[in-house]
């Protein structure tokens, strides 16, 4: 096994890692969409009058800006696990690279991640890996 490919398998193994951590941390905005949608349940039966627009607006954005935070770091994780996946396959090098691009947003880990990434994938010995496996 040459050096490229173990830098590839190891690239893949903590793509897998990080794409875990992505989805774990994901998950801790589930607090504030479970505090908003029991702000909405109360909002709808125990409020009356002009009080009932303000509980709904609160608990309509308590609810909806974490489910947006959760599916955006839940499909971020299933990215950096497929793109794992690829890097172990050596497939889809454009795929590769974006990920890689992006997931430098994930401070520490990701920035390292994506960083490292982004170097093996500019070798031209790595980009020649990419194009055999796919002929």
């Amino acid at each position: 096994m040459n050096r490229d490919e173990e830098h590839l398998k190891l690239l893949s193994i903590f793509h897998y890692v990080a794409g875990g951590l992505t989805g774990f941390f994901a998950c801790i905005p589930i607090f504030h969409l479970i505090f908003g949608i029991v702000m909405l349940v109360i909002g709808l039966t125990e409020t009356s009058g002009e009080e009932v627009f303000a509980v709904l607006l609160f608990g309509f954005f308590f609810a909806l800006i974490p489910a947006f935070f959760i599916l955006c770091g839940w499909t971020l994780a299933v990215c950096l696990i497929i793109s794992g996946r690829y890097l172990a396959r050596k497939e889809r090098y454009k795929f590769c690279f974006a990920i890689a691009c992006i997931s430098c947003v994930l401070i520490p880990y990701g920035t390292v991640l994506g960083v490292f990434t982004i170097i093996v994938l500019m070798r031209p010995s790595v980009k020649e890996l990419f194009v055999e496996a796919a002929a």
